[in-house]
């Protein structure tokens, strides 16, 4: 288990972003995250929505994808403490939210837990007992651990990142489906290109590039409250909800030929999370509005984890994405022209609604 509670050095230095725009400021860390981290653009930038949307994300890959460079470059850039926390098979709650220590003197202190920063990753959770799995879950929900019946919040900002190998059958235990639902986003990592692999040999074999610091934990603070003053249009808001309305039933849709293969869709969370999301891309697009494209463009990110799919879908071997993916096309994006020209950097932001 580690904790590293200053990622960025005993004395980061901050560059200066004076003057810029939040867009421009997003699009510098993404930059900056790039130089470190080769051909995983979409993760980086769904990183950085789950993060400016107060929300967490799942990552599936193999070893060896990089996964846990990523979240500790994402501290770095940030100036956030990074902490990371291997899940094994004889870890208790107390590993991770911390527990009461006895002292010289007869007494008891509260020693916090590696949960106590702002980037955990939450390396292979799906190896730890289902109490320890709560556990986390538990503070990624509350933003607080319980510790002798006193409640200890965890910094702001805070981001969960928790990985899980699909390969793995053995000495695993899988997270519920009430569980898996606690974060905002489920994302699958490949293995990179010929080109793309060729560039992490040549850029990390020798001289691993170091990130800049370009953000402190209160400008993350800042960026999240502007993605909450994003404009979102009553009819994007319908757009949402319909799609997710289309996992629990499809025949709304026409799409009776999808209801033997779904067992369970997306909760109102999921509509949540879409629209969340969704604000926090517009900022990082320069927008002070919520278009459906950017609810279309997540819609596989957040409810890919949510839908339980049937026996039958299992047997004939269906992917939670091919029947995301029929949705999708099924139902058209409406038509919302808001706001043309206006962008978060030059046009006044909007306090009206919330989802």
């Amino acid at each position: 288990m580690d904790r590293d509670l200053d990622p960025a050095g005993p004395d980061p230095t901050l560059v200066p972003m004076t003057g810029a725009s939040p867009r421009e400021r997003l699009e510098a860390v993404l930059y900056e995250l790039r130089r470190v981290v080769v051909g995983q653009d979409r993760l980086l930038d769904r990183i950085l929505v789950s993060l400016l949307a107060r929300g967490h994300v799942l990552l599936e890959g193999v070893p060896g994808l990089a996964k846990t460079l990523t979240l500790e470059t994402v501290a770095r850039v940030c100036g956030g403490q990074f902490s990371r926390i291997q899940f094994t098979p004889d870890l208790v709650p107390s590993d991770v939210g911390g527990g009461q220590v006895l002292d010289r003197d007869g007494g008891f202190d509260t020693r916090l837990g590696p949960v106590f920063a702002n980037f955990v990753l939450a390396d292979e959770i799906n190896r730890a007992p289902a109490k320890v799995q709560s556990a986390l879950l538990e503070v990624m929900a509350e933003g607080h651990a319980t510790i002798a019946g006193e409640s200890h919040p965890v910094p702001r900002p805070f981001f969960v990142l928790a990985t899980q190998n699909p390969i793995e059958s053995e000495g695993v235990y899988p997270l519920p489906e009430a569980q898996v639902d606690r974060f905002a986003m489920k994302l699958i990592v490949g293995y990179p290109t010929v080109a793309d692999e060729e560039e992490i040999v040549r850029r990390m074999a020798s001289d691993p590039p170091a990130p800049r610091r370009l953000l402190d934990p209160e400008q993350i603070i800042e960026l999240q409250e502007t993605a909450d003053s994003v404009f979102v249009d009553h009819r994007v808001r319908a757009y949402a909800v319909r799609l997710v309305n289309a996992t629990r039933n499809p025949a709304s849709e026409g799409l009776e030929h999808l209801a033997p293969y779904l067992d369970l869709g997306g909760s109102p969370r999921a509509s949540l999370a879409l629209i969340r999301g969704g604000r926090a891309l517009a900022v990082i697009r320069g927008r002070t509005y919520v278009m459906p494209e950017d609810v279309h463009s997540l819609f596989h990110d957040v409810l890919r984890h949510r839908v339980v799919l049937s026996y039958e879908a299992l047997a004939a071997e269906v992917q939670p994405d091919q029947v995301l993916a029929q949705i999708i096309y099924a139902i058209p994006q409406p038509d919302v022209g808001l706001g043309s020209g206006r962008s978060v950097a030059s046009g006044p932001s909007h306090a009206g609604g919330s989802p």
